[in-house]
């Protein structure tokens, strides 16, 4: 009897290993041999799941992307307040430091490899980017897409900081003075925030 084979399953299991294959070389480095001999499969085994290298990294973003959404769900449970949820995101955030730091240099060198045309034709940051809002929405009840993108915005400030061995920035300490601006902003009646002089 043939064995039958999950390939959504087994596809999952090869991008989950393929984050640290990258991690370690850089993709523009990596090549489709070295990711299957790091793997352990045949190259036609991986081609057969992913067509291409970029293919494969598109791929794994979007996981990476629904497994830091689930992270963060998981850690952020039973947090009422905005301000403590900030609090717990940072300390997150703090915790698993290298990973964001190895993420964000991996992004940075595919797109250094990439014409940026193709990038915003395929959509796999802008797609990304949605997710995380959502995220940011779902987890944060942050409903203002300003506000969203402005979390972004420091985080990945934050992990480039890191990222450069910035030792006088805290993680921690910033996403803990984010939380009380933000809710100070957040409490103000609408009428403060406008602009109309």
């Amino acid at each position: 009897m043939p064995k039958i084979v999950d390939h959504d399953l087994y596809r999952k299991e090869l991008l989950s290993k393929c984050f640290d294959l990258f991690a370690q070389k850089g993709y523009s480095a990596i090549t489709m041999r070295q990711i299957a001999e790091g793997l352990n499969v045949s190259t036609g085994t991986l081609y057969h799941y992913f067509p291409s290298k970029q293919a494969l990294f598109e791929q794994l973003m979007e996981e990476i992307c629904e497994q830091d959404e689930l992270m963060a769900k998981a850690e952020l449970e039973g947090k009422q307040t905005l301000q403590e949820r900030l609090e717990v995101l940072g300390k997150y955030l703090a915790k698993n430091e290298d990973y964001y730091i190895k993420w964000i240099y991996l992004q940075v060198d595919f797109c250094q490899h990439q014409d940026s045309k193709d990038i915003q034709g395929r959509g796999t940051f802008r797609h990304a980017t949605q997710r995380y809002q959502q995220a940011a929405h779902d987890i944060l009840g942050i409903q203002d897409p300003v506000v969203a993108w402005f979390i972004f915005s420091l985080i990945d400030g934050l992990i480039v900081e890191r990222l450069m061995d910035n030792e006088m920035v805290s993680i921690t300490e910033q996403f803990s003075l984010l939380s009380k601006m933000l809710t100070a902003y957040l409490e103000k009646p609408l009428s403060n925030k406008s602009y109309n002089g």
